[in-house]
């Protein structure tokens, strides 16, 4: 049994192998042909930090795969009354077929996962959002992006580390541009320089947002702050000027570069307004290509239940 819990735990052909099958399963649905890879399966959804976009995707995802998602946030189940993550665990994976946790500490989804007798997917956790670099991915190929050149601008946070694993992993070039201070996490930097040995990719730091943005094929950034980060707010707005991605800074990359943002979108904060419109189809075909890389996910895991 495999669990998605972050990039790492996966080879390049495996995360390839789920590409496939999310391509596969988003051209049957667009040729509304509902193949059930999932009957009669129940995905649990455990929700500790709330989503629009993840809450959504999953459960139309395995709607459209045969099955049925349950929804779960903290004040559905004893989690949220002080019950043991373990203990959680234990109970729910003997009524579902699989689980899906967005939640804060990555320790938490781990425990669960070790207690788990069914596969856990990574939703979101304050380290790592790997589902969204999955559809980062899917979206860049349809666009198009065979040899990416990825700018990220902005905060060091999980998504900034699911980047850094994915580039490592597949091998292509990245560059990093944060205020001193909101690096990423030391650890997790230097775990995809040793993967990156291996795939030959090109990871690159830098505080300067043109450094990086330079003759980029695709530029992407995120929120400046994430859920729980509130009491941080004025300090990240001080530290973070200078990072808007606008029209001067795209200018400065490839023409007809791909800008992503995984949303909420804050205009005129990390992303201008004029920029967002102007890549609007490319982010809402981003946003949409949750659901189907999801899928893709769910299927990969369901076909490799009884792999060690």
């Amino acid at each position: 049994m495999r669990h998605f819990l972050t990039l790492k735990d996966f080879t390049k052909n495996e995360l390839l192998e789920m590409i496939d099958l999310a391509q596969k399963i988003k051209k049957q649905t667009k040729n509304r042909k509902f193949v059930p890879y999932m009957e009669h399966q129940t995905l649990g959804m455990i929700f500790e930090k709330s989503s629009t976009r993840t809450r959504v995707s999953f459960e139309t995802g395995i709607y459209q795969l045969g099955g049925v998602g349950l929804f779960l946030s903290s004040n559905d189940i004893q989690l949220g009354r002080g019950e043991p993550m373990k203990d959680t665990a234990r109970v729910i994976s003997r009524m579902v077929d699989m689980v899906m946790i967005r939640t804060f500490e990555h320790s938490k989804l781990e425990e669960f996962a070790e207690y788990s007798n069914v596969p856990v997917i990574n939703g979101l956790t304050d380290s790592y959002h790997p589902v969204q670099l999955m559809t980062d991915y899917l979206t860049m190929l349809e666009c198009g992006v065979e040899e990416p050149v990825v700018a990220y601008v902005g905060d060091g946070n999980n998504v900034t580390h699911s980047w850094l694993i994915l580039a490592a992993k597949l091998g292509f070039e990245l560059r990093v541009a944060t205020p001193k201070g909101y690096e990423c996490d030391a650890s997790i930097v230097a775990e995809a320089l040793e993967i990156a040995k291996e795939s030959g990719a090109e990871i690159i730091f830098t505080n300067d947002p043109a450094e990086a943005v330079e003759e980029a094929n695709v530029v992407t950034t995120d929120t400046w702050v994430s859920m729980g980060q509130e009491d941080e707010k004025e300090n990240r707005m001080n530290a973070f000027k200078g990072f808007i991605v606008d029209e001067e800074l795209m200018e400065l990359a490839q023409q007809d570069t791909l800008f992503l943002h995984c949303l909420p979108a804050y205009r005129g904060y990390e992303v201008s307004e004029f920029v967002f419109e102007k890549h609007a189809d490319e982010i809402f075909l981003e946003a949409e290509n949750r659901l189907h890389a999801q899928k893709g996910i769910m299927v990969w895991l369901d076909q490799h239940r009884d792999v060690n």
